[in-house]
């Protein structure tokens, strides 16, 4: 227990830093004062002001912020809202740009240390009536071993590069029980019928076995920028299918992912460093939704600044909405929080 909320505790602020961080190098580079640059949200627990900054530690450590000049009025020199909307667009999204270029270090040391990978061969144990597979030709016994050119090592990668590909003609190498290969093509369905997957194939594995695998740096780098790549293409297909396939996301708050670490904890370092990227990778896209409150709610307010060519919203408006935001967005982490507590007094896991 004492273990999980030390590495959550790491985890988040390494999250929060790297965010405010984005956000404090851009504003200095558009030369716009950064007032206080905090860790967690107040009230202040500790401050110490270095040059024109307040640096601060606070109570509620769900959080952070780079407290910048006149967010919303522009009257004052050295205000955000006095500069280009170029600059204001930059020094927004620099947070969650950095939130989203992180994971490419993460997944880089994730992959360069040794860790266990299973390896086993993925069969096709049933394959559904008129489904994508059948009509590849793909029959009860064959074996999966590429798609789309990458070697398919268990069930997880076939099941990964399925989900990459979704409505989209997918190659892959399948070896028939008399050792004889064949390449077929297969549109993975973003609705597939109930009880089957996106190809309509059942799967079992044989000769499971585990390997420890770990790569140089000069191959985990790139890999590394790739993996980052194909994980921002299935949150976008995640996104896509809520509103084909008319489902909710899961929403999950701080309390469920200190559970989640809790349990990826127990997988090992490289585990954990690949479950912190796909964590910054949400926390960077979230901010950018256009939500008031958040990055991207201020955004919309500069983007509605450049169509209605340079005639501002008043910062009071604009301010009260933000607030709003802020408020709206609190409750919903109560909201989710109370139902965490409940699924964990269940003893339910969030992890299949």
């Amino acid at each position: 227990m004492l273990l999980t909320i030390v590495v959550f505790l790491a985890l988040l602020i390494l999250l929060i830093l790297t965010h405010e961080i984005g956000h404090f190098a851009a504003a200095k580079m558009s030369k716009v004062k950064v007032e206080e640059f905090g860790l967690g949200l107040p009230p202040r627990i500790w401050g110490y002001k270095y040059g024109e900054t307040i640096y601060s530690i606070n109570w509620i450590p769900f959080g952070g912020f780079t407290r910048l000049l006149g967010e919303e009025d522009p009257s004052t020199p050295g205000s955000l809202a006095s500069k280009s909307i170029g600059a204001r667009i930059f020094v927004l999204s620099a947070g969650s740009l950095l939130n989203i270029l992180l994971p490419i270090i993460l997944f880089t040391v994730s992959f360069m240390i040794p860790h266990d990978v299973t390896i086993e061969n993925v069969l096709i144990k049933e394959v559904a009536a008129g489904s994508p597979a059948q009509t590849a030709g793909i029959e009860a016994g064959d074996r999966i071993v590429e798609v789309n050119g990458h070697t398919i090592k268990n069930r997880a990668d076939l099941s990964y590069h399925i989900q990459l590909n979704l409505g989209n003609d997918t190659t892959m190498v399948v070896m028939k029980p008399d050792t004889s290969q064949k390449i077929v093509s297969v549109t993975p369905r973003w609705v597939p019928p109930q009880g089957q997957g996106a190809t309509g194939v059942m799967l079992t594995a044989s000769d499971t076995t585990t390997a420890v695998e770990s790569m140089p740096f000069w191959q985990a780098l790139p890999t590394s920028v790739v993996h980052s790549w194909e994980i921002l293409v299935l949150f976008k297909n995640e996104v896509m299918s809520w509103f084909v396939r008319s489902t909710a996301p899961q929403l999950a708050g701080p309390i469920a992912i200190a559970q989640l670490t809790g349990e990826v904890i127990k997988a090992g370092i490289s585990p954990l460093l690949e479950f912190t990227a796909l964590i910054s990778i949400n926390l960077g896209i979230f901010n950018l939704l256009p939500i008031p409150g958040l990055d991207g709610g201020r955004l919309v307010f500069v983007l509605l600044e450049w169509v209605r060519r340079g005639k501002r919203i008043s910062p009071q408006k604009e301010g009260l909405v933000h607030m709003i935001g802020f408020l709206a967005m609190i409750l919903l982490i109560l909201v989710i929080s109370y139902f965490d507590v409940a699924r964990i007094i269940r003893g339910e896991s969030l992890l299949p």
